[in-house]
Formats: C-alpha cells, sequence, structure tokens
C-alpha cells in the first residue's frame, strides 16, 4: 500500500458539514486493491492480536463487534486503515469516531476520511496504520515495540499541541457558547470570536488588561505599599539589594519569624519561609537574588495558602494550595512515596498538567532535614512529610477547593484588592489560619495580587468541586447579548463569483461599515488591496475574520479551497450558489458535475439556520440544493415565471427576478423594484444576462441580511465593469477604431454567457482564446467548438502555465474543437505566447470590430491595451492611423488558417 496524498480538513468539508477536523489520506492499495481482509492469509487474526480494542468499534453494524464482524466477512483495506487511525488515536488519549472510505474513480486507490483532534497526531496516526496494517500482511504482526513507540509519539504530538490548562478552559467555554476561536500566529495568542467583534487572551491575560496594572502586581513591593496604604491587610516588608543590609531590614520589619522571596519570581521560585536565624536569611538571600537582583525581606504569617480567583470585579473562586507532601504507610520510605505518587497519571512536567511531578531538590533537602528526615525515612501510617515550603502547583503541591467557605468578609477585601491594583483578572494569594473567618480577626494577610493566574487549580482541584472559571472571563469579553462574529457572505459557483463578490462588498459599503472580502484577485479590506493574488481559499477568509478592523465579511469561496481544507469559517448568515457548470472535472476526484454541486453545497449548508441560502432557481443542480440546507431559501431566477419561484413566494418565501425590465425583490405577495436593468452599469445595458443573474443574486443575498432597497439601488447604479471596480469581469475598452473586452472566462459555461453577448456585435468578432492546462481534454475541445459559434477569427493561446501539459497540448485540443466544428468554418490562428497573441490581435483589428480576450493574466493583459491605446492615440496625433486587418504580419504566428 501506498499513501499518495495526505489532506487536512479544517472547516466544513465535502465530507462532514459538522466535523471539522479531518483527514483525507488518497491511499493506493496496489497489490491487496482486490484482496478483501478475509483473503489475505492471517490478517484478520494478527491485526485482532495487536489492536484487541477494535472490538470497540460498531461500525455501520450499530453495535459493538461490528467492524471485527465486517473484517472477518472481508472488507477492504482502505477502510480497515480507516478503523486502525481512529483507534490509535484512541489508545494515546485523543477521543475520535468519525471515518469515511471511499474508492476513488481510479480502480484500487481509496480516499481515506478519518477525525483527529490535534492535527499533526491525526496526520501521524494515518502513516502509522498503514505501516501496521502493511506489517501484518507481510509478516503477521506489528511488533509490540514499534506499536509503544507509535502511542508514544503520538501521545507527545498532543503534549506538544496542547493549549495549557487555563487556555484549554476559555476555549473549551467558547466553543460551548458557539464562539469561534483562532490560534494566532504570535505569542500564544488566542482570538476569540470574529473581526470587530473579537478579543484576545494570552493564557489568562486579557485585551482588557491594563498594562498598568499588569506591571504594578508584577511589582510586588509597590503593590503592597498601594495596599496598605489602602487598609488591606498585608504583611509588613521591605526591598533589599545587598545582602549586608538584611539585618537592618529583619529588624525593620520586627524581627523573625520572616520571609525571604525575589521581587520579580513566579510559580514559587527562589522563596524560603519561615526563617527564624540571620545565617539561614543569608541562604535564603542568595536562593532568592540568583532570580531576581532586588529581594523582598517581610514579616512571616503563620497560616495556610489559600489563592481567591478574581474575574471583572467578582471573586469566582478560591481554592488551599497544599505543598508537595507524601503521605506515610508505614512501609515505604520517602523516597519510594514520591515515587509512588509521581507514578499519578495526572501528574508530569510542565503545566499542561493538573499536577506536576514531585522533583527532590535543595528545597527538599533543607525542609527535610528541619522535619529530622531523610529520603530514607520510613513514616508512620497517616504521617506527614512536607516535601517543599511553598503551596504552588507547579512544584507539585495540590489544590483542595474552598470556594464554598470563604467569608464574605473576605470576598469583599479581596475583591478591593483587584480592583486597587486594577487587574481584570487577578490571582489573590491569600495566608491564614482559616479562609472563613475574617482576615483582621484571625491575623491573615493577602501577600501578593498576581497577574495571569493559572486556573487548573480551580478547573481541576486534587479534592472538592471543580469551577467553571472560565465562564465569568467569557461573560466578561462577550456580555450576554452582545454578539461575537460579523455578519458573513460566503459565495460560490463556476462562474460569476468574483462579480457577485464583489459587488455584495460593494453594496454592504452603503452601510458604512468596514467590509473586508476576498477574491481570485485579491484580499480587499475597506478600499485597499491587503494581498494579491488567488485569495479564494480558507486561509485567506481566516485573515479577513481575524482582522479586528472588519464589520463584515464577503468571502468568495471556491471548490480548490473547500477540497483542501475546507471553508476558512464554522458558519456564514448568507451562503449563495450561482451556479454548477462542469469545470475542473478530473481534479481532486470530483469526476462529475453532481459531486461537483454536493462540494460547492457546503457553502449554503453551513449558513445558520436564521441565515440564507440564495439559490439559482433556473440552475436545476443548484436548485435541488434546497432540500439538504437547514438555513431559510432564497431563489433568484431571470424568469419571474419560473414555477419554483411561483410556488416559492406562495408559501411566503423570499426570491429576486428579471422582471419586465427590472431587478425585483419578490416577498410574498409585494414586488420590490430595486432597478431598471439598463441603469445597472455592469450589465452593460441590460445587454448581458449574466450580469443581470449575478445582480439579483447580489442584490438577494444583501435584502436577506436586512440591508435597505435604498442601499442596494445605490450600490447597482455606481457599480462598474471597471477595471478598478471588476479587474477582468466584462472590462469593455473602446479604442476608437475598435473595441476590447477582457473577461476571465476559461471554461465552457464561461464562454456560453460571454457569447451571448458578442453575438451581439454589429462588426466583426475576434477571440483571444485558451484553456488552462489541467482540464481534461474533452473540456478544451469543447472551448474551440464554442469559439467557432461565437467567434469570425480566432486566435488560440496557451497559458505561461501549462499546469503539467507539454507546450502546445492544450492549444492542440482547443484546435480540433474549431476544426471540428462542422456548421461553420472559421479562420484561426495559433500562437502559444499570450502576450504575442494579443499583440496580434490588437495590431490587425479592423474598424468596428470587437476584440474579445480571455487571459490568463488579466493584469497584464490589460496593460497591454492601454500601451496599445497610448500607441493610436500617438499615432493619431500625428496624422496617421493604421487600419489593421487579419494577415500574418511581422509577429510570424506559429500555425495561420
Amino acid at each position: 500500500m501506498k499513501i499518495l496524498k495526505l489532506q487536512t480538513l479544517r472547516g466544513p468539508n465535502y465530507w462532514s458539514i459538522r466535523r471539522h477536523k479531518l483527514i483525507v489520506m488518497r491511499l493506493d492499495l496496489e497489490e491487496v486493491a482486490n484482496t478483501p481482509s478475509n483473503q489475505i492469509p492471517g490478517f484478520v487474526d494478527g491485526l485482532v492480536r495487536v489492536l484487541p480494542s477494535l472490538y470497540n468499534h460498531f461500525c455501520s453494524l450499530g453495535h459493538a463487534g461490528g467492524f471485527l464482524t465486517r473484517l472477518r466477512e472481508g472488507t477492504y483495506l482502505g477502510h480497515v486503515v480507516e478503523h486502525v487511525a481512529l483507534e490509535l488515536q484512541e489508545l494515546a488519549g485523543m477521543s475520535v469516531g468519525f471515518g469515511r472510505t471511499r474508492e476513488t474513480s481510479t480502480p484500487g486507490v481509496y480516499q481515506v476520511v478519518y477525525e483527529y483532534q490535534v492535527e499533526e497526531a491525526g496526520r501521524y496516526a494515518g502513516r502509522a496504520a498503514v505501516r501496521l496494517c502493511q506489517s501484518i500482511i507481510d509478516r503477521g504482526t506489528y511488533p509490540q515495540r514499534e506499536l509503544d513507540q507509535d502511542l508514544a509519539d503520538l501521545r507527545q504530538l498532543k503534549a506538544k499541541a496542547s493549549l495549557g490548562p487555563s487556555t484549554e478552559a476559555i476555549v473549551r467555554e467558547a466553543e460551548a457558547r458557539n464562539i469561534p476561536w483562532f490560534e494566532l500566529s504570535s505569542r500564544s495568542i488566542i482570538q476569540l470570536g470574529y473581526g470587530a467583534r473579537s478579543h484576545r487572551i494570552q493564557a489568562t491575560l486579557s485585551d482588557r488588561s491594563s498594562i498598568l496594572a499588569v506591571e504594578l502586581a508584577g511589582d510586588k513591593e509597590g503593590a503592597k505599599r498601594l495596599l496598605q496604604d489602602a487598609g488591606i491587610p498585608v504583611p509588613k516588608g521591605t526591598v533589599v539589594r545587598y545582602i549586608e543590609d538584611l539585618p537592618e531590614a529583619i529588624e525593620e520589619i520586627g524581627g523573625y519569624p520572616i520571609v525571604i522571596k525575589p521581587l520579580n519570581g513566579n510559580h514559587g521560585r527562589g522563596i524560603t519561609i519561615d526563617i527564624n536565624t540571620l545565617e539561614d536569611a543569608e541562604e535564603a538571600f542568595e536562593i532568592a537574588s540568583s532570580i531576581s537582583k532586588s529581594v523582598i525581606v517581610e514579616r512571616y504569617h503563620a497560616g495556610r495558602d489559600f489563592r481567591v480567583l478574581v474575574v471583572n470585579g467578582k471573586v469566582v473562586a478560591a481554592a488551599e494550595r497544599v505543598p508537595a507532601h507524601v503521605l506515610g504507610d508505614g512501609r515505604s520510605t520517602i523516597e519510594e512515596l514520591i515515587e509512588q505518587t509521581n507514578q499519578d497519571p495526572q501528574r508530569g512536567d510542565g503545566h499542561d498538567n493538573i499536577l506536576t511531578r514531585i522533583e527532590v531538590n535543595h528545597d527538599t533537602w533543607t525542609l527535610l532535614e528541619k522535619q529530622g528526615y531523610t529520603l530514607n525515612t520510613v513514616l508512620q501510617p497517616g504521617e506527614i512529610c512536607y516535601l517543599r515550603a511553598t503551596a504552588n502547583l507547579s512544584t507539585g503541591g495540590i489544590a483542595v477547593d474552598r470556594t464554598d467557605e470563604i467569608h464574605p468578609e473576605n470576598v469583599w477585601i479581596c475583591q478591593r484588592a483587584a480592583r486597587i491594583i486594577g487587574l481584570d483578572i487577578a490571582g489573590i494569594d491569600v495566608v491564614s489560619p482559616d479562609i472563613s473567618q475574617p482576615l483582621p480577626k484571625v491575623g491573615g494577610v493577602i501577600v501578593e495580587v498576581n497577574a495571569a493566574p493559572g486556573f487548573r487549580m480551580h478547573t481541576n482541584p486534587s479534592q472538592g468541586i471543580a469551577r467553571n472559571v472560565a465562564e465569568p472571563v467569557l461573560n466578561m469579553l462577550f456580555p450576554p447579548g452582545t454578539p461575537c462574529r460579523i455578519p458573513i457572505f460566503a459565495i460560490t459557483g463556476t462562474n460569476g463569483k468574483t462579480t457577485t463578490t464583489r459587488l455584495i462588498a460593494h453594496i454592504c459599503k452603503q452601510t458604512g461599515q468596514t467590509v473586508g472580502y476576498t477574491t481570485t484577485d485579491g484580499i480587499y479590506i475597506g478600499d485597499y488591496l491587503v494581498e494579491k493574488g488567488d485569495t479564494t481559499g480558507p486561509q485567506s477568509a481566516q485573515l479577513i475574520l481575524q482582522d479586528p478592523t472588519v464589520e463584515i465579511a464577503v468571502l468568495e469561496t471556491a471548490r480548490g479551497g473547500i477540497l483542501r481544507s475546507g471553508l476558512g469559517f464554522d458558519h456564514c448568515d448568507v451562503g449563495v450558489v450561482l451556479n454548477v457548470q462542469a469545470d475542473h472535472l478530473g481534479l481532486g476526484d470530483i469526476d462529475t458535475v453532481e459531486q461537483l454541486a454536493d462540494l460547492k453545497a457546503v457553502v449554503v449548508e453551513s449558513a445558520w439556520p436564521n441565515g440564507y441560502a440564495v439559490l439559482n432557481a433556473d440552475d436545476p443542480l443548484v436548485a435541488g440544493m434546497a432540500r439538504q440546507v437547514k438555513a431559510q431559501v432564497a431563489y433568484f431566477s431571470m424568469n419571474p415565471h419560473n414555477p419554483i419561484i411561483r410556488q416559492h413566494i406562495q408559501q411566503g418565501g423570499l426570491a429576486a427576478v428579471y422582471e419586465n425590465g427590472y431587478l425585483s425583490i419578490l416577498k410574498g405577495d409585494w414586488t420590490l423594484r430595486i432597478e431598471q436593468a439598463e441603469n445597472v452599469p455592469i450589465t452593460l445595458g441590460a445587454r448581458a444576462g449574466f450580469m443581470i443573474a449575478n445582480a439579483l443574486a447580489a442584490s438577494l443575498a444583501a435584502f436577506a441580511q436586512g440591508i435597505s432597497i435604498e442601499h442596494i439601488r445605490a450600490a447597482l447604479t455606481t457599480f462598474r465593469s471597471s477595471v478598478e471596480q471588476t479587474p477582468g469581469r466584462m472590462n469593455l475598452f473602446d479604442l476608437g477604431q475598435f473595441s476590447v473586452l477582457v473577461d476571465y472566462a476559461h471554461n465552457p459555461a464561461g464562454y456560453e454567457a460571454i457569447g451571448e453577448f458578442v453575438q451581439k456585435w454589429p462588426g466583426q468578432r475576434i477571440g483571444v482564446i485558451g484553456g488552462p492546462g489541467d482540464r481534461r481534454d474533452q473540456d478544451l475541445e469543447q472551448l474551440g467548438e464554442l469559439s467557432a459559434k461565437i467567434f469570425d477569427w480566432i486566435i488560440i493561446k496557451e497559458d505561461d502555465d501549462t499546469r503539467g501539459r507539454p507546450r502546445g497540448d492544450a492549444a492542440y485540443w482547443i484546435e480540433r474543437g474549431v476544426v471540428h466544428h462542422h456548421s461553420v468554418q472559421r479562420q484561426y490562428d495559433i500562437i502559444h505566447d499570450e502576450v504575442a497573441a494579443i499583440q496580434f490581435a490588437l495590431d490587425r483589428a479592423p474598424k468596428g470590430s470587437l476584440v474579445v480576450i480571455f487571459p490568463a493574466e488579466v493584469s497584464r493583459t490589460i496593460q497591454l491595451i492601454r500601451q496599445h491605446q497610448q500607441r493610436l492615440q500617438g499615432e493619431t496625433t500625428n496624422g496617421f492611423h493604421s487600419e489593421g486587418m487579419p494577415t500574418s504580419g511581422d509577429l510570424n504566428p506559429s500555425i495561420s488558417h
């Protein structure tokens, strides 16, 4: 078996609207292409021995053992690889369950689709599944050491991709609220929401966190003085930089016992507590000064260690932090007890784990000595040995929830402390004998106020109730009723996508909001080009949705991006499908126009139930999508008597039609006329029917989203098929003696649409034609046949990028179409180079003719036309102008007929 391709889907896709995280493997079964599992000697038994947990896979039979039944009855290896890839992820701690396997039009080649949680782990699981199955085919087994290594690698990939417990809690809460999120490319920043309605977090810092407050919280001594001035109980202390100043500082705060800690430390590093001698103080100073040049010396207050979490001015959780310790059993040494404790699967290295492994270091030895123990000491049953003086979870401590026990006065004190420092999310460290008693009464104090406090002690306490502390964070960032999304228009279809996208964006701009939109020409925000190129995929969509200035997103959505990665958004408000025609067939295992329709339907299937699917009632494949969408349906049609339209509006539905020369909205019994088509510039005086259809779709999409008729009308009458507004879409140039039309049409449907307009031209019609090299031979031949119907003289050229074809091959198939169109015989020339072909046509265009150019490079073509226009103007100024006629001329075309 051989993996031909691995693709990662990250949004609604061809395989599933609901399951966004899918791997698509294109797998060639090679030698076992025609051999089901039950006919491969020893395969079934070998697979069950290696992965007995496959018994839990229901498969299509719907019960435990269902997949094993299919295996023994006989199923092809693509299906087996799907289940193995899922099971490997399950065994590594990643819960997945969705899979699909389909044979392609190439015999023996399958598309194996399966779910993932972590992208790299999902891709690894696919490769490992193929290795495992191939090994069982070849050797009857898969060595345990190799399986163990696979699972270890998968667990490592999972850990590497982890967001961390605090971020994970916030993201999971966002998902529960249908708030979209992105992981940005810098500093582990997470964006919650879309566009101008988004917020950002970094762990538990939010974009509402004041930098002044964060800096103040980091200045432990300065923060403590501010709290003390406000009457908050804090330990008396001072800051020293030199060890010689220690005795004076100790005397200043009232003597022993004391605490020494670094001024700029975190996670409990460098802290020594309950110091009672100058010798111990000097040693503690050395430890603290290795972390921070300035060292805090403060009065030690005996008591238990508590962390109180304050979010948006309110206490939301409290936990007691118990230092790392072991409990005696009367048999094991302290060293053995530490090892037993570290075997807890919840413990690990770093902050991504619920609990942290206990490490023996200098602090441990010092504390053991104070308690009269060594690592070889055997503790009596129930006897506690503390291994750290501080209670941080990052040094192996545990947390006990105390939220329901904190005294109301302490709640008030902590809330005041957070507000005094100015933090929106604050971790208040409290030392008190009893948190259920007022701090002033029992001698409790606030020792620190922390920015970016960790959440895991509250979300995953060792004892007590887990608290959803992410909920108040999301309530703060997105108060109830506050939107987290911007309106999204998504447009797809075979032809007309770019024009319709640009027109919808132009309509939306009339509302005064900032519009971000993606097209085959580039990404735009407002009136400015952000990135040039074909930007119709999910990454371009996400650039728009991540931009905090964008208030409305209008996204051209092409088939390629959906196939490669899925949609770049989870839902749209308005999905538009313009048409589905034979184009790109044979690419990406989309072989029929029906499959292409299923692919493009992903856009409207992603529309919210209270949103709209805007469908072309004149295209049966598009109209049929209404059966599978959850959104409300709105139809557009060039025929006001279309039976689909009539039935739809009789049921109170929404539609847009071209009737009596008007673009009109039909809403139940009402007809709302927008504008006469001849007054809409892109329709070229109502002569370009396909442009009228594009205008109907755009108008209907905007109206469905609540944009007024007045704004739609204003946009339609000011939007032109110009180089500035719609480059490469029906751009008509008047060069005086003749005219030039530039359009990006590159498939049969596009040629036919342009042909309807061109055939009405009174003069000679000249076509500079070509087709993308990745189309099928019959598609290119059809372009030639259509051109023979449309044009009087044809110049066949090729794209610069032949997309894998030999130079001249695409032109050959187009020529076949021209020649084999028996009803007419057209003059044609073949000039492979696009620039030479365009210049050849422009130099020889007769008076009154129309030169139609279907370019691969739109901007270059427009530049050539403008240069030719300038040259003609210069010749006219000099009193000379040549009326060119089609002759072989000086360019020496490669073939002339």
